[in-house]
């Protein structure tokens, strides 16, 4: 019992006036402690939770499955600058000399492809904008998509490929569907 009441003392000791505090204020604070009263613990998670009307607060991790957190870094895998250099680089301008040739089989207006500065910039005019750049402090290519926003991902070792950690994306085939979408022509870029 004296547990539960542990955070109410708390509170108490913090919502009592300095002697330089207007009465006012301390009313206010005498509604907090009031509004405190409605504070309820629960043992039923591992560390202690608290609820105040209908929310929650439980220091216990969720009970989330695989598919709905990202996937954990192994630091171990974490790419070297100069590996991660050379990986990003060869992406970045193969997915320019394939934008390119798809450029010259679409009939988009105001399709351009811009490249400087490590950033990739594909222009489909009313269709949007998309762009790649690294992140090299994160080892990461970052992606910004008119269709699903952005993304930052990861090299992924195993399966060879850029992958994005929250949904298990890969770029190339992320990219290689929205662009279908949107300019109604397939495009290969694996």
């Amino acid at each position: 019992m004296a547990s539960k009441l542990l955070p109410l003392r708390r509170l108490s000791r913090l919502l009592k006036p300095p002697s330089s505090v207007s009465s006012s204020t301390f009313r206010s604070s005498l509604y907090l402690l009031e509004a405190s009263k409605s504070l309820h613990l629960s043992e039923n998670c591992h560390g202690p939770r608290y609820w105040i009307d209908s929310r929650s607060f439980c220091s216990s991790p969720l009970n989330l499955n695989d598919a709905e957190v990202p996937a954990a870094i192994d630091y171990r895998s974490v790419l070297q600058e100069d590996e991660f250099h050379k990986l990003a680089d060869t992406t970045i301008h193969d997915l320019q000399e394939k934008f390119e040739e798809y450029g010259d089989s679409v009939q988009v207006d105001g399709f351009d492809i811009d490249y400087g500065n490590d950033v990739l910039t594909l222009k489909l005019g009313d269709l949007g904008t998309y762009v790649l750049n690294k992140q090299t402090p994160n080892r990461q290519l970052w992606l910004s998509s008119p269709v699903s926003g952005p993304f930052r991902f990861d090299w992924d070792r195993n399966a060879q490929a850029w992958v994005y950690r929250r949904t298990k994306a890969h770029l190339l085939k992320l990219l290689e569907s929205e662009m279908e979408e949107l300019c109604g022509e397939p495009i290969s870029l694996s």
